[in-house]
């Protein structure tokens, strides 16, 4: 059978898995007794060694059946969970994400064998009579048959019935009194089923048209989420015969063989353990409490439909594209003076049905930041271990949404702001004890919508930013002059940490010291049309605030003359619009400043920034926009005013234009170029 077609499913599948591992492995490092976690990594283990071997390959099917063979020695009470068996494990998921890239990059696994590994796992289940975690013993006998049935392949006799619940075994019992058929159905699916939760579904559904399911092993949420390996039991109540169950299944494709049992009248099926669905008698802990939340954000978050990223941005080029018609019609409907009401009408009609079409297509493309935010706690667990600091990471707001394209390149300023705050932020150990600080060191992760912007802050509890020690750092290297130094601010100089390979540390290591990582968060976000802000108090933390545009295809625009040209300034930059006299236009320091409701505002002529002539006029307008905390007035001619514009590029060759954000289509067929408002800035 061939199994390309299926790759790129696979891989998507195999990334979610990963990550869900990665958590799990994370969440079992802090609370190594709790078996609910425990579970859900052998199963995703499980899951990923069936579609590694379904898919032909091989290394991949091996690493992660060793890796089942040390959580099932786990699981059944002979292994105990310690710091090296995670290190280790840690160290399996780095290999298959391995795997994983190499199987993207080339359709293959490449020539990595992990032999190493594989021989540590392998040592580490030889050792399996070293350690028992006593409460795991304590339980394993009384629930080593829920276990099995819950979580393992199924192994059920031809001539064998399941035990069915209290509930379940009532429902059968009513059903048998009624005359009705009960059957136990196991079904087994080739051993070349890529996709077995589709084909379950097929069978459920074809099923369903014929009687009732009652009860299935395992759960039909494993099931639907493909947590079995080729075969499954059903509970069945119909009025057709045997035969007729069998005709009708064994016509699924991919079906390889089905096995049906008749219960009896009169039978009495007791209850059984059930693992996942049993109230314990000792009240749960917080812990617990919090993993079955998780576990059910899981299941709601899978309710989800893959669509390819080139799919929406097709669809989006078709929504702004119908935008410009809708702007064309609004232009056409003045010039000519129409007066017809029903052109009106369906002018405005249009707008609205383009609107909401726009909002529609735009909520498509937004996802959660946790798919950025998923991956740090590990990167964090391991510099922690690396430099020899005790680090806690808070994450809160990942359920806020970004647009897809900037979170696809929001992921690497993220990882410098933390490595950033995790090295040079927080102090040692030693000295934070010595300060009378917490022995762990504490990195806050927040994201959070503000208008139609959307705000990540990195936040430590460490040092804090040493001004003057940046400040002697510059004059040493010829950043700046000492004329220049004793004329900036502190928060000018601390801007100073985004030139390039520019850096404080005393020592190169592999976390920090060759100056890149500042200059590459600043490039990279300005480039996404956003900024970063620095707060910080010597001995108490430091704050990074990146501020990012919801979207970069749509924006609310105020467009502009600048003498014969039109351009466009985003409204969401925009504070005011001010009127301004020649003669309030003040000069401190060499540069331009007004007063505005008491506020000293520098002003910008983007006549002189962008080469164009200007008439000396006693009454100018002031466009006045902020960033962050800063603001400036922009000397313009005049206003046209707001309107909805499409960003498009300005291609390769105009790449380089800082001031210049890109250009869109007006509706008469004139192209407007979008101002940059950070550069400006």
């Amino acid at each position: 059978m061939d199994v390309s077609q299926y790759l790129q499913i696979f891989i998507e599948e195999s990334k979610e898995n990963l990550q869900r591992l990665n958590e799990n492995l994370l969440k079992l490092e802090g609370y190594p007794d709790d078996i609910q976690t425990l579970n859900e990594i052998f199963r995703v283990a499980h899951t990923l060694k069936g579609m590694a071997g379904t898919m032909g390959f091989v290394k991949m099917q091996k690493l992660t059946h060793n890796i089942e063979n040390v959580l099932s020695e786990i699981r059944s009470g002979k292994l105990k969970v310690n710091v090296s068996m995670l290190d280790t494990l840690f160290q399996c998921l780095d290999a298959l994400e391995n795997y994983v890239e190499e199987i993207i990059n080339t359709s293959g696994e490449g020539n990595e064998n992990y032999t190493l590994l594989i021989q540590e796992l392998e040592n580490i289940t030889s050792q399996q009579n070293l350690d028992v975690l006593p409460q795991q013993e304590a339980q394993s006998n009384a629930s080593d048959k829920a276990k099995d049935l819950s979580t393992s392949p199924i192994d059920v006799k031809n001539d064998q019935l399941i035990e069915l619940p209290e509930s379940q075994g009532l429902i059968k019992n009513k059903a048998m009194s009624m005359g009705m058929n009960v059957f136990q159905v196991e079904i087994k699916l080739s051993a070349n089923c890529v996709l077995r939760s589709a084909r379950a579904f097929v069978i459920f559904t074809e099923l369903e048209r014929l009687g009732e399911i009652v009860h299935c092993v395992p759960s039909a949420q494993d099931i639907e989420d493909e947590r079995f390996e080729d075969s499954f039991i059903l509970v069945f109540i119909t009025k057709e015969s045997k035969q007729k169950l069998q005709e009708i299944i064994l016509g699924v494709s991919e079906v390889e063989s089905v096995s049906i049992l008749p219960f009896k009248q009169g039978e009495f099926i007791e209850e059984s353990i059930d693992i996942e669905n049993k109230e314990e008698d000792t009240p749960k802990t917080n812990q617990q409490e919090g993993n079955a939340a998780q576990n059910a954000k899981q299941q709601v978050s899978s309710k989800t439909v893959r669509v390819n990223i080139d799919r929406l941005d097709t669809l989006m080029n078709l929504v702004s594209e119908l935008i410009i018609v809708k702007t064309q019609l609004e232009g056409l409907n003045m010039s000519a003076q129409n007066s017809d009401g029903n052109y009106n009408d369906s002018v405005e009609y249009l707008e609205r049905v383009t609107t909401s079409l726009h909002d529609a297509v735009m909520k498509v493309r937004m996802v959660p930041v946790e798919l950025v935010f998923n991956r740090f706690p590990r990167m964090i667990r391991d510099i922690s271990r690396k430099i020899d600091k005790d680090i806690d990471l808070v994450m809160s707001g990942e359920e806020t949404e970004l647009d897809r394209t900037v979170i696809d390149e929001i992921g690497d300023p993220l990882i410098h702001l933390l490595r950033n705050a995790a090295d040079h932020g927080l102090e040692t150990t030693e000295e934070r004890i010595h300060l009378g600080k917490p022995k762990k060191g504490t990195i806050k992760l927040r994201a959070y919508q503000d208008g139609n912007s959307v705000v990540i802050e990195v936040q430590d509890d460490g040092r804090g930013i040493d001004v003057n020690k940046i400040k002697t750092k510059a004059i040493q290297r010829g950043t700046i002059t000492k004329e220049e130094a004793l004329a900036m601010n502190e928060q000018e100089i601390i801007e100073l940490l985004f030139k390039p390979s520019f850096s404080t540390a005393a020592e190169i290591t592999d976390l920090s010291g060759r100056g890149v990582g500042l200059d590459v968060v600043k490039s990279k976000i300005t480039a996404l049309g956003g900024h970063v802000e620095i707060q910080t108090e010597l001995g108490k933390g430091s704050k990074f605030t990146v501020r990012l545009p919801l979207t970069l295809a749509i924006i609310q625009a105020l467009m502009i003359n600048i003498g014969n040209e039109k351009y466009a300034i985003p409204l969401s930059n925009i504070q005011n619009i001010e009127d301004v006299k020649k003669e309030d236009i003040q000069l401190v320091q060499k540069q331009e400043v007004i007063v505005a409701r008491n506020e000293i505002i520098p002003i910008v002529r983007l006549h002189n920034v962008l080469g164009l002539p200007q008439e000396d006029k006693e009454l100018m307008m002031g466009v006045i926009v902020k960033k962050g905390e800063r603001q400036v007035g922009f000397i313009i001619d005049s206003l046209i005013g707001q309107q909805e514009i499409v960003i498009k590029s300005l291609g390769k060759y105009l790449s380089g234009i800082d001031i210049i954000a890109g250009a869109t289509i007006l509706g008469n067929g004139e192209v407007a170029l979008i101002l940059d408002v950070n550069s400006l800035i």
